[in-house]
């Protein structure tokens, strides 16, 4: 009898196992099929019809360090594993890490992260990173650090201090924003149809305080061509939700809105802050409203998925003036007031296993999205799940 039962799981394990690999291959070929018939259009390209991986829910955001560390990417494994509410990982590159000389791509991480994760029933969201927050990080690529592209990067510092603390792309050039659509291009050429490559999207948009200040010409055409890179996006991964991360200025909000709900570009934000009086502003007749009043607006319509930074952890507010919140309290901001469909949970040290224990609560684990949102969002033809 136990040998006849050993073998009645086995076979049911292996049946499941056969299950879920048919599945993905399913889903891999519908998304293939789908890019045969999706024109690619100019930098104006009308917004993408083929069908999106949509599985909403609860990521974690694994700190930079440990990737493409074994010990520490086998934690990460195990927690997913016992934690059913979490449904992959993102994971944050800087644009550097990725293009090593012009045209010339390095994508063994992100492999590793695939195989690891899709072995797992697990999915990947991947963030480009084109500010960088210390100054000592390679952003980008030393063939950009050039005149053509007028050094690619400018230094900027914390709001009323001189002090360098990282930098950000010149995106008003023609040639940063051309080689960062070739980037994604390339990403989107490699990943789009693999069925665990859930997400990727792009940093803030705040700027920092450049430290030699832009001129306005400067600063439109930076967020022009923001848009432009997006509209790109939308065209090279046309079967993969596209991510723009938005806090300030407060009035590129409205017109970049706009541009998302055309396009179905899902709008992030770097902070989940329950009293951020910029995020929250109502707006007024001198001064627009804060990103967090878009969310409620847009639920249902493009994809809502804001990021728990250690910041938020430790308090309500970014200049510390607010209460220290519990988990919980920054989930139903998340999913009540910003009507979020994933939520990107920082593995930060002293934190994630508050985390974890949280989402391990019953109610976060009654549904495959974890409470949060499920619908497929209407400017999305149809979602593949």
């Amino acid at each position: 009898m136990k040998i006849t039962n050993a073998l009645q799981s086995g076979v049911s394990l292996n049946l499941s196992i056969a299950v879920k690999q048919m599945q993905a291959f399913l889903i891999a070929l519908l998304v293939t099929l789908s890019m045969l018939v999706i024109p690619w259009g100019g930098a104006n390209a009308a917004p993408v019809t083929g069908p999106i991986k949509w599985h909403p829910g609860h990521y974690y955001t694994i700190l930079n360090f440990g990737r493409d560390k074994a010990w520490y990417m086998d934690d990460v494994y195990r927690e997913l594993a016992s934690t059913p509410a979490l449904r992959g990982i993102q994971v944050r590159f800087l644009w550097a890490d990725i293009e090593k000389t012009e045209g010339v791509y390095d994508f063994k991480v992100i492999d590793q992260l695939l195989a690891g994760l899709s072995s797992r029933g697990k999915r990947l969201v991947l963030q480009v990173q084109t500010k960088s927050f210390n100054p000592d990080w390679k952003l980008v690529p030393d063939y950009l650090k050039t005149a053509k592209y007028e050094g690619g990067q400018f230094p900027f510092s914390t709001w009323g201090s001189k002090v360098h603390k990282g930098h950000n792309i010149k995106l008003w050039n023609p040639g940063v924003r051309d080689r960062l659509i070739a980037l994604f291009a390339a990403l989107g050429k490699r990943y789009n149809s693999h069925p665990y490559f859930e997400g990727i999207g792009m940093i803030e948009s705040a700027l920092g305080q450049p430290i030699s200040p832009l001129t306005n010409a400067q600063q439109d055409g930076f967020y022009t061509n923001m848009l432009t890179v997006h509209e790109r996006m939308r065209v090279q991964f046309p079967n993969t939700m596209t991510i723009q991360e938005m806090n300030y200025p407060r009035d590129i909000l409205e017109k970049s809105v706009a541009k998302f709900k055309q396009l179905g570009t899902a709008l992030g934000c770097p902070d989940v802050a329950p009293q951020e009086p910029g995020l929250l502003f109502e707006g007024s007749k001198y001064s627009p409203q804060g990103v967090y009043q878009h969310y409620r607006e847009l639920s249902g319509i493009i994809p809502l998925a804001p990021t728990v930074e250690i910041i938020n952890y430790e308090n309500t507010r970014v200049d510390g003036t607010g209460h220290k919140p519990t988990i919980s309290e920054l989930l139903t901001f998340a999913r009540d007031q910003l009507k979020a469909n994933y939520i990107f949970w920082i593995r930060s040290p002293e934190h994630y296993r508050q985390v974890l224990e949280t989402l391990n609560f019953t109610q976060n684990r009654s549904t495959p999205s974890g409470g949060l949102n499920p619908a497929c969002p209407s400017t999305f033809a149809s979602c593949v799940k």
